[in-house]
Formats: structure tokens, C-alpha cells, sequence
């Protein structure tokens, strides 16, 4: 029997519906929206992720060395953070509301996992061959995104002091690998077209850094959230620059890179506008969520066409990925 090719990247699916529902769930709390959306989108995204890690798990249990050529991968191994680190923000956004001392547990099992794998990744990356074109913003999941995820939830728990911890292994993390990664961006050839998507993972750290820092100080605007504010910033206008780039790019599953990138920037916009309360920040806030429930609605539509067309699965007999493969066929 023939099993299809799970690719890590389609963990960023689940990963971009909690964004979003982080979007929705924010705008709740500041009184804009009921709460339900937010927490339907919660469900979906852990739908999402079960679905996922059962066709994913189908798939390295049949073939074999898939799973060891998936996290050796140079390309496409950092999304397989995105297993571990979802869940960490499901459980914050959608059991802890209900079930705090169940969330809190389901949190502190995969913040454990996510620092145990982010370990594991920054041995292996100092270990294995390593060239600098081979690097890509993916690079910023496991450390990065893992740790300012992890700040995040851990505060969203009542965990503060672990929280912080977890803020200044992502921070840390940004300011090692950001210097790399654009320097590699800045000075060597552009990203192939199957990796182009993930510029947009640039703006995660300052925008992810700013959701965290607002649930560590209560929503309240101190200095580092504006000196992350401004980081943001340059961040968003670079993007801009991008879009000609963006907007000639085939359509893959790693589009979906776009999705959490932009909702943790709609996310961290809401909050300011919140806590400034400028003329027309009402409209704002509608505007800011609708561009993001729009964006992210968009890339789903596309997969599910793709995914009725037979486009969205690499071929059935294609071989265990390879950094060359995913560079080749976009699947990245």
C-alpha cells in the first residue's frame, strides 16, 4: 500500500487558524467581537492539528527513515517545531478558559517538548553541515517562535516566572539567528520560489515578541513593547517591498507562512490600538480583523482547491525529502 508524503510545512496549517483565532479572541476581550468565533476557530485549528500528526505519524511509521530525513532535512526540518508548539498555544487560547489546571498541565508538557526540540535543533545545526545559503526565516520556529510561543502561554497559565524564562530564550534566540539569517538574506543569492513564502516569518519575531511582552505586563504598553513596536514596523514596511516577489509566486501549502506572521501583527496592532484609543481606532480594529479573517480564509480556500484537484500532496512515490526536493518542488 502506497502512503502519501506528509510534508512537516502542513503543521503551519493549525498553526495559522490559531492565529487567527488569537486575532478573534483578542478582539473579544477588548469588547469588539463575541467570543465564540475565536473559540470556533480554536477547535478547528486543533482539528487541524490532530488530523495532521495522525496522516504525518501514518506516514513515518510506513516509510521507512522518513521521520530521520524529515528532521535532517536542511530546508523543511524546522517546521516539524510546529508540532509541538501548536498545541502549547491551543491549550493557552482554548482549555485554560475552562479547564485551568488541565490547561496549565497540557501547556507545561509540550513548553518541555518545545525546549527539549529547540535543543535538539541548535545542536544539530551547530553539528551537521550547515551552509549559510541553506538558511531561511523557518529557522526562527524552533528557538524563536517556540520560546516566545512558550512565554505566551506560560503567562496566559499564571506561570510568570517560567513565562519570562521562555521570553528571553526567544529573545536571545532572535538576536543569535536574525544577524545569520539576514545576512544570508542581504548578501547571498535569493531563496528558490519554494522557500519565498517564509520572508514572511521576518515579521514573528518582533510581532510574536509583542504578544508575549502585552500578556507578561496586562496589556500594557511599556518601553520594550514600543522599541518591539518599531522593529515590527520596519519589519512590515521591508514586506511591502516584497509583495512583487509574493504576488508571482505559484501557490503551495507553505503560504500558509503568511497567515501567522500576519495575524500575530494584527494581534499586536489591536493592542495598541486598545491601549491608545486614537480617533478611528474602532474602525481600525474591524478593518485589522477582517484583513486578517480574509487573508487567512483566502490560503484555505486555495488548499482545499488544491487539495480537491489532487495538487496539495507531493506524488505518491516521491522519495523521503531532501533540502534539494523542497527547494525544487515548492512544497516548503
Amino acid at each position: 500500500m502506497t502512503v502519501a508524503r506528509i510534508p512537516v510545512t502542513f503543521f503551519g496549517i493549525s498553526l495559522g487558524i490559531s492565529g487567527l483565532a488569537g486575532t478573534w479572541l483578542t478582539a473579544a476581550q477588548q469588547g469588539h467581537v463575541p467570543p465564540e468565533v475565536g473559540r470556533a476557530l480554536v477547535a478547528v485549528a486543533a482539528v487541524v492539528w490532530c488530523g495532521t500528526l495522525s496522516l504525518y505519524l501514518r506516514y513515518v511509521l510506513s516509510v521507512r527513515g522518513a521521520f530521520k530525513a524529515d528532521m535532517l532535512d536542511s530546508a523543511a526540518s524546522p517546521f516539524a517545531s510546529l508540532a509541538v508548539i501548536t498545541p502549547m498555544l491551543l491549550a493557552a487560547q482554548g482549555i485554560v478558559p475552562y479547564a485551568p489546571d488541565a490547561g496549565r498541565f497540557v501547556v507545561d508538557v509540550f513548553l518541555v517538548l518545545t525546549v527539549l526540540l529547540g535543543g535538539w535543533y541548535t545542536g544539530q545545526w551547530i553539528y551537521g553541515p550547515l551552509g549559510l545559503d541553506q538558511l531561511h526565516p523557518g529557522y526562527f520556529l524552533p528557538t524563536v517562535g517556540g520560546g516566545l510561543v512558550a512565554a505566551f502561554s506560560a503567562a496566559q497559565v499564571g506561570q510568570r516566572r517560567l513565562a519570562e524564562v521562555m521570553f528571553g530564550l526567544g529573545i536571545v534566540s532572535w538576536l543569535v539567528l536574525g544577524s545569520m539569517i539576514l545576512a544570508r538574506l542581504f548578501f547571498r543569492p535569493p531563496l528558490p520560489p519554494g522557500l519565498s513564502p517564509t520572508l514572511a516569518i521576518e515579521i514573528v519575531p518582533a510581532s510574536m515578541a509583542s504578544v508575549a511582552c502585552f500578556a507578561l505586563n496586562d496589556n500594557r504598553v511599556d518601553r520594550l513593547s514600543a522599541v518591539l513596536a518599531g522593529y515590527c514596523l520596519l519589519m512590515i514596511l521591508a514586506q511591502i517591498r516584497l509583495l512583487p516577489l509574493f504576488l508571482s509566486l505559484r501557490f503551495t501549502p507553505g503560504f500558509w507562512a503568511f497567515t501567522f506572521s500576519w495575524t500575530t501583527v494584527a494581534i499586536t496592532a489591536l493592542h495598541w490600538i486598545d491601549r491608545g484609543r486614537p480617533p478611528g481606532g474602532l474602525i481600525a480594529s474591524y478593518l485589522l480583523l477582517a484583513a486578517a479573517t480574509v487573508l487567512v480564509g483566502a490560503i484555505a480556500v486555495r488548499t482545499l482547491i488544491a487539495m480537491k484537484e489532487h495538487q496539495l500532496l507531493p506524488p505518491p512515490n516521491a522519495p523521503p525529502p531532501s533540502a534539494e526536493g523542497y527547494r525544487r518542488s515548492g512544497t516548503a
